[in-house]
């Protein structure tokens, strides 16, 4: 009778447990709030991740509203202010790749707190800028460094939720994200108004070091328990396994333009309000937070609206309202339209995206990780195109344009998610 291969053996059942192969006999620690008890309640832990995932979100919003008082700081344009933004977006994708693995590897809930920590550094060279150069280096360490946050949040809820429930609890972590938005639209906004756009960063710096000091504690408590071990693909295996899944393609390559097209008309909401309706710009980012608004209102409707319309259906009314949304924002006669046109797009947004987030999340379950940090870094490097090409429209046309683009290339794209998560329902009913 045939012996066993010693270097097989037998794998815990779990949400992250791949079987071994003898060519990879090596093994590696995984998160353990996927295989053990954490001292710390898990609600704390969400509420925690939470915290840290607001604050990287707020400081990647920062420089929309911002973007005035920055070229008037350094004497440019608009849009080469704009550098702030898609430097920030630039870093934040390409560093995903390299968070990814590590979460899966070290656990993620202790990348993700040195990551905050690391924030932290990045908001403080940005307060003490004194050029435009100087801003753009301490913008873009700080998006590489927020980069090891929501990405592998969201790993950290795939690997603890059940799918039939997961993307309502993704919804969740999106609420704090949408108050992340509200803060880096709204909060730099009247920040710049009473005091100086410079304070922005210190805010950013010390909400950074209160969650990320909080999570480290955290994590540092669940590594003393004793870990289970579990095999994994190596990184550069994953990331061909998860690129030879047609579907996981098609994802990526959807969440792409997305971020490229929604992101890229986001960053100028601001400055169209300022150039057509003359406001403060208090007043533009309290307008620009509406977006961030709507997309709270669709966290806390995102239970109810899966199970009326399903995945399908989720996508084509966020498409929807994304298009109706830009367009009406853009075309609005009315400042008093424009707060509402911000929450329709929102609202929009999040419902498709929050699609794509909860598929994402199945792309590759044994380095999930890995495939949640390549979903986001197609996103903002997306986003950084998308910015690029606004900045564009903004200085070479009308500033119109690029909302009325985005409303219409969202519209259609969101056809073909429903069409495509359809079509993979059938067949694997």
């Amino acid at each position: 009778m045939r012996r066993p291969d010693p270097r097989l053996r037998p794998v815990r059942p779990g949400p992250a447990s791949l079987v071994v192969r003898p060519r990879w006999p090596r093994t590696i620690l995984i998160d353990t709030a996927s295989s053990a008890p954490n001292p710390a309640p898990q609600a704390a832990t969400t509420w925690l991740l939470s915290a840290c995932c607001f604050a990287s979100i707020a400081s990647m919003r920062a420089c929309d509203t911002l973007l005035p008082a920055i070229g008037a700081e350094f004497s440019v344009s608009t849009g080469e202010a704009a550098r702030t933004v898609f430097t920030f977006a630039i870093a934040y994708g390409i560093f995903q790749l390299c968070f990814g693995p590590l979460g899966d590897r070290y656990g993620k809930l202790r990348i993700i707190s040195l990551c905050a920590l690391a924030c932290v550094i990045g908001n403080s060279l940005a307060f003490t800028a004194m050029s435009l150069d100087g801003l753009v280096t301490a913008r873009i360490l700080s998006g590489a460094s927020a980069a090891g946050i929501f990405p592998l949040a969201m790993a950290w809820i795939g690997d603890n939720v059940p799918y039939e429930t997961r993307q309502t609890a993704l919804a969740r972590l999106v609420s704090a994200s949408v108050t992340g938005v509200l803060a880096g639209q709204w909060l730099s906004g009247l920040i710049a108004e009473w005091a100086d756009w410079r304070y922005t960063f210190m805010a950013l710096a010390v909400a950074f070091l209160g969650a990320g000091s909080l999570l480290l504690r955290t994590a540092l408590a669940g590594a003393r328990l004793p870990r289970s071990t579990t095999a994994a693909l190596p990184p550069r295996q994953a990331l061909r396994e998860i690129l030879a899944s047609s579907t996981a393609r098609s994802i990526l390559t959807v969440t792409t333009i997305e971020g490229a097209l929604a992101f890229g008309a986001l960053a100028f909401i601001p400055s169209l309000l300022q150039r057509h309706h003359d406001v403060s710009l208090a007043m533009a980012g309290g307008i620009a937070a509406c977006y961030g608004i709507g997309g709270f209102v669709y966290a806390r409707l995102a239970a109810r609206l899966v199970k009326r319309l399903g995945e399908p259906g989720l996508a084509r009314l966020g498409g929807l309202l994304l298009c109706v949304g830009f367009v009406s924002f853009a075309y609005a006669p009315s400042l008093v339209l424009t707060p509402l046109a911000c929450a329709l797009a929102g609202f929009g947004f999040y419902g498709l995206h929050n699609t794509l987030q909860t598929q994402a999340t199945q792309m590759a379950p044994g380095a999930r990780g890995m495939a949640m940090s390549l979903f986001a870094c197609v996103l903002f490097l997306g986003q950084s195109v998308g910015v690029i090409a606004a900045a564009w429209v903004a200085d070479h046309g009308q500033d119109t344009w690029i909302f009325a683009l985005a409303g219409g290339g969202l519209l259609i794209l969101a056809q073909l998610v429903a069409h495509r998560t359809r079509a993979s329902q059938r067949l694997a009913g």
